[in-house]
């Protein structure tokens, strides 16, 4: 299996190159996938093959094996993730000049592997003053006590709560670093909800995790008007996830030509970046010019994970493959913040990041005076002026509060929660029928979601989405279906609040005003 050069050298953790009492250390950490190691070759220092008698392994917190002990095992496992740390018997001193380590194994599935990479030697220094954790296995009891005691020392507190909690810390591996507990938010339910989707068909109780008071009462109100004229129909209209690398020319025609021969190449390139997931799929390569500087939108579907973290190796790959292959590249930076990673824009609302949800309903004039004592003609009314609220204040978001509904969602359910930002987006759009009904329809350009990875699996996350039937593979877009439709109808109850001026009397009833 062909590993770039440039993915290759990730293995290698930058700064752990430490002078010890007996030579020095550093790290090499699996950021590939799980492997095993066959064959360890050599380690050099400068160029220089180190003595196989001066090269020691640890291989887990409680064994540390020597060059040949180590090659006699036929096989070390490296899962994803795991940290190797290797000791070099060599008199080195401490220094901040760079110096070249260098390192050559067999691995499966990968094969015969090298790589080089530059780091100065530093002093090791002491873990007095220092959060305490374990290289080898940093979620096991032990150490977690030993962090929740600092932290306490250090604040003059006391970890009480936070301590409390029903999770396996093992599990959190790749969520957290430097584990001590969990924070709590309070959870109420909102529903049921009729939706007519394509992949979320029938009536919904959705879990809402927030400490804003009359939040889940207004949606739940908002549900009640919905399901009154039958629901809401809710669409996934787009699916895509991007990393953007920026790659700088000595002028713009070659930016432009660059530009020209990854498109003709996209094949290999889509080959390359592919190769590093059974799940990402390379759609298709923006471009966009400007200056010396062409910028790559790497757009991909990603299944069931929002996938941040494997578009961003894939991408990484295929850029490894572009930079061995394309002569006049004079700098290249993976994240251009063209991706507009966690942060609302412009280019997202209209090219789409994550899934393009449209969820849709016409409500009867009958039940929007009946349960929400307003008219249509309010409505729609008071829709138009806000529009002009805002164009003038630059929103990105012509309706009310969307990102409330998705926000105690994403809590409750485990997602990215800094991926609010993104998806903030919306555009609500309404009319009244000839019948005097009104039309409500909300499209989110970004939504991120996922139901498989990243914290979708822990505790009470997994819990949640499994009591919607949206845990595990192939859940996805029944997930953005469910969130689409929960948005909409928080934007009819607060819509129906503000028109009707019970807005403030319902934070009166409900929440903290005093």
């Amino acid at each position: 299996m062909f590993v770039p050069s440039m993915l290759l050298k990730q293995l290698y953790t930058h700064g752990s190159l430490c002078r010890t009492s007996q030579g020095v250390r550093f790290m090499l950490k699996n950021r590939l996938k799980d492997a095993t190691i066959q064959t360890l070759n050599w380690i050099s220092l400068d160029g220089k093959q180190i003595d196989e008698d001066k090269i020691y392994l640890e291989i887990s917190p409680d064994e540390t094996v020597s060059f040949s002990e180590f090659n006699q095992k036929g096989e070390v496992k490296f899962d994803l993730k795991k940290v190797l740390t290797i000791h070099l018997h060599v008199d080195t001193a401490v220094s901040p000049e760079k110096r070249k380590v260098g390192i050559s194994f067999k691995a499966s599935p990968f094969g015969k592997l090298k790589f080089e990479v530059e780091d100065n030697v530093s002093e090791a220094t002491s873990n007095k003053m220092q959060i305490p954790r374990d290289n080898h296995d940093d979620y096991e009891p032990g150490i977690i006590g030993e962090r929740q005691r600092y932290f306490e020392q250090f604040t003059k507190g006391k970890v009480n709560h936070v301590g409390k909690y029903s999770i396996d810390p093992q599990q959190l591996k790749g969520n957290v670093e430097h584990f001590i507990g969990v924070a709590q938010v309070p959870m109420g339910i909102a529903g049921p909800l009729i939706i007519d989707g394509e992949h979320a068909k029938g009536e919904f109780v959705v879990p809402l995790a927030t400490t804003e008071g009359t939040l889940v009462a207004s949606y739940n109100r908002g549900m009640k008007l919905l399901n009154m004229s039958g629901g809401v129909k809710s669409t996934v209209v787009d699916d895509a996830m991007q990393r953007a690398p920026v790659f700088v020319f000595s002028d713009a025609r070659g930016a432009r030509d660059f530009s020209k021969w990854v498109q003709q190449n996209i094949a290999t390139i889509r080959e390359h970046a592919e190769g590093t997931s059974s799940v990402a799929k390379l759609t298709y390569i923006d471009h966009f010019l400007s200056n010396k500087f062409t910028f790559l939108r790497f757009n991909f579907k990603t299944g069931d994970a929002a996938g941040q973290n494997m578009v961003g190796r894939a991408t990484f790959a295929a850029c490894g493959w572009i930079l061995d292959n394309y002569k006049g590249i004079e700098n290249f930076y993976l994240e251009s913040n063209f991706a507009t990673d966690k942060k609302a824009s412009q280019i997202n609302i209209m090219r789409t990041r994550g899934k393009r949800v449209t969820a849709e309903a016409t409500i009867k004039r009958e039940h929007l005076l009946s349960v929400m004592r307003v008219d249509p003609k309010q409505i729609d009314y008071h829709g138009r002026v806000a529009g002009v609220g805002s164009f003038l204040s630059g929103v990105n978001n012509t309706g009310l509060h969307s990102p409330n509904g998705i926000t105690a969602m994403f809590i409750a359910t485990g997602q990215d929660v800094a991926n609010v930002s993104e998806s903030s987006a919306g555009m609500l759009y309404s009319e009244l029928t000839e019948e005097g009904d009104l039309y409500l329809s909300l499209t989110i350009p970004s939504l991120i979601v996922a139901t498989y990875g990243g914290g979708t699996g822990i505790g009470t996350q997994r819990e949640c989405l499994e009591l919607m039937d949206c845990y595990g593979r192939d859940r996805a877009y029944k997930f953005a279906e469910i969130v689409g439709a929960v948005a909409l109808a928080g934007e009819i109850s607060l819509a129906s609040a503000i028109s009707s001026s019970d807005w403030v009397s319902s934070h009166e009833q409900y929440g903290r005003n005093r």
